[in-house]
C-alpha cells in the first residue's frame, strides 16, 4: 500500500535509493453512490456511473500541448497511454488506467494533469470512493507508490484529480481534488491549467 495523500499534498517520484521512477501507472476509480433500484421481478439493479479519465499535457508557461482521452489513447510523443474507456465504473480497483513513460515525455511538457469528467452529465454526488493512485510499473510486482482518496462530492460534473509535474529532481505527484464542470477533457482545460 502506497502513501495516502490528502488534498494539496505532494510526493516526489523517487525511489529510496534516489533514482527516479521511470514508468508509472495512474489508476483512477470510483463507485456509484446511488442506491440500487428494485427491479420488476424483485431483484436489484445498481445505477451505473460513466466517468471518463483524461490527461492534459502543459508546458511550463501553462500552454496546453496535448490531451489523452477516450478518443485519443496516446499522446503525440507516445509517452502517455490510455488503456481505454470503462463505461460503467463496475468492479473493484482501477476503472480507467493511464501509463506514463516518464523519460519519454517530451521535454516541452512540464505538467500532466489528470481529470475525470462525466460525458452523460452525472454529478459527483452520485459517486463515492473516487480515487487516483500512482503505481510503479518499472519494477516487479508494480507496487503502489501513492494514493489520493477524493473526499469532495457535489453537483459538479468533473474533477481535476491530480497532476505530475517535472522539476529539477524529477517528477512529483500532486493531489488536487478541484471540482469543476464539463463533459470532456476539452471542457475542463481551463480548470486544469489553473491547477498548475
Amino acid at each position: 500500500m502506497g502513501l495516502s495523500l490528502q488534498k494539496g499534498q505532494s510526493l516526489s517520484l523517487t525511489k529510496q535509493n534516489g533514482e527516479s521512477l521511470t514508468r508509472v501507472r495512474m489508476g483512477l476509480g470510483w463507485d456509484s453512490a446511488v442506491p440500487a433500484k428494485k427491479g420488476f421481478f424483485g431483484g436489484t439493479k445498481t445505477v451505473e456511473v460513466d466517468l471518463d479519465a483524461s490527461a492534459l499535457l502543459f508546458d511550463g508557461a501553462g500552454n496546453h500541448l496535448d490531451t489523452v482521452f477516450f478518443n485519443q489513447l496516446a499522446s503525440q510523443d507516445g509517452s502517455v497511454r490510455h488503456a481505454g474507456d470503462n463505461l460503467t465504473g463496475a468492479g473493484d480497483g482501477d476503472d480507467e488506467v493511464m501509463t506514463v513513460d516518464l523519460p519519454g515525455v517530451s521535454p516541452a511538457v512540464q505538467h500532466i494533469v489528470f481529470v475525470i469528467t462525466s460525458y452523460s452529465q452525472q454529478t459527483f454526488d452520485m459517486v463515492k470512493n473516487a480515487f487516483c493512485r500512482v503505481v510503479d510499473d518499472s519494477v516487479a510486482g508494480s507496487p503502489e507508490v501513492a494514493r489520493y482518496q477524493l473526499a469532495e462530492s457535489g453537483r459538479n460534473t468533473a474533477m481535476v484529480m491530480a497532476k505530475l509535474s517535472r522539476g529539477g529532481n524529477g517528477w512529483t505527484f500532486h493531489a488536487i481534488g478541484a471540482p469543476t464542470n464539463g463533459r470532456t477533457a476539452v471542457d475542463v482545460r481551463g480548470a486544469a491549467a489553473s491547477a498548475l
